[in-house]
């Protein structure tokens, strides 16, 4: 039995796979809210105590025992982490673990005074065939203590701490079939920021976060509209993206400046974020984006993005090549992106 854990600002979520002949089969998958039903999500203010709790009740309500659980990951994501591609020498396993350390201080932002490394291997370098490309992931070990102390205050131990930026890559290697042309675009929308990932089989691996999620669009309907947060919430439900276009003024003949949306900003981040990437991997052709995350399956986004980026867009469906057991109903599939990739990370070492 394999779990991945994912821990968000707004919401946990835990998927529970297991290895059979065939792949991986799907035995149970649940999600519950951090903050109180009926109070205002407000992202400064989760506390640790209210975290624990839910995982708890989430761990009790899918029937499984804190002390039994194995081969358990999770992740840490955010600005929290530095994630880089790599290229170095083809090298056995101890090896390459030795030398992290010092292609960590070579490519990456750090002191090296308290940094913790990880990586995974993508394969071999397709210009040099005595070279590997390696994704390398860096935190500091402080990140590190507080998340063990979080999962310990819970009385869970991970096997795995992995990178959420990662595990949403794994999710799609799980799921769909990678295209040999192009990279493709993966948009994992949470509660306060989403993380965009960039990768393809012949092309670069890149990720960045982008401050930015479901609390803001939230926060934009319920300013615009004059409405409570709760209301704005169901709004957007109800309505979608739609929810967020601006209404332009009557008389054509004002001069007035553009007012823009939260929506808008968002999609500017992407473009800003996809036009370093063109600059600095010389690749320029997209073949798909695939949206995840609890904003991912917002009504109209996946059509606004295409509109807009003109690059084909559908909602990633994580469980998509997984066995299922036929009592599981799961509802919107992408919010489990992150989950499903810590859980079938073990298929994925180095």
């Amino acid at each position: 039995m394999q779990i991945g854990l994912d821990i968000g600002r707004q919401y946990v979520k835990m998927v529970v796979v297991e290895k059979t002949r065939d792949g991986l089969k799907l035995l149970n998958v649940d999600s519950k809210l951090i903050p109180e039903k009926n109070k205002p999500f407000d992202p400064e203010n989760i506390d640790t105590p209210l975290i624990v709790m839910a995982v708890k009740e989430l761990i009790d309500r899918m029937s499984l025992k804190p002390k039994h659980l194995r081969n358990l990951t999770t992740g840490i994501g955010g600005s929290n982490i530095s994630i880089k591609q790599i290229t170095t020498m083809d090298m056995s396993t101890d090896e390459l673990k030795a030398s992290m350390m010092f292609e960590a201080r070579k490519h990456m932002p750090m002191d090296g005074t308290d940094a913790v490394i990880d990586y995974q291997v993508l394969g071999p370098n397709r210009f040099e065939a005595d070279k590997i490309d390696v994704i390398l992931v860096a935190c500091t070990n402080g990140v590190r203590t507080s998340h063990q102390k979080l999962l310990k205050n819970i009385g869970l131990k991970a096997d795995i701490i992995d990178s959420e930026p990662i595990a949403i890559m794994n999710a799609f290697l799980q799921s769909h079939q990678s295209s040999e042309e192009g990279a493709v675009i993966l948009l994992d929308i949470g509660a306060v920021s989403t993380s965009l990932v960039v990768w393809g089989e012949q092309d670069m691996f890149f990720t960045r976060d982008i401050p930015r999620g479901v609390h803001d669009l939230v926060k934009d309907i319920a300013t615009k509209r004059s409405i409570t947060y709760s209301e704005a919430q169901d709004y957007l439900q109800n309505e979608g993206a739609a929810a967020l276009e601006v209404e332009q003024p009557e008389d054509t003949s004002l001069i007035s400046v553009a007012e823009r949306s939260s929506l808008d900003i968002f999609l500017e981040d992407v473009r800003r974020t996809l036009r370093f990437y063109t600059k600095n991997s010389k690749q320029s052709h997209f073949s798909a984006l695939y949206l995840s995350g609890g904003g991912g399956n917002v009504k109209g986004l996946k059509e606004y993005m295409e509109e807009n980026l003109q690059i084909k867009s559908q909602v990633m469906d994580p469980f998509a090549n997984l066995e299922t057991k036929e009592k599981i109903s799961i509802e919107d599939p992408a919010q489990y992106a992150v989950a499903t990739g810590l859980a079938v990370r073990k298929g994925f070492e180095a």
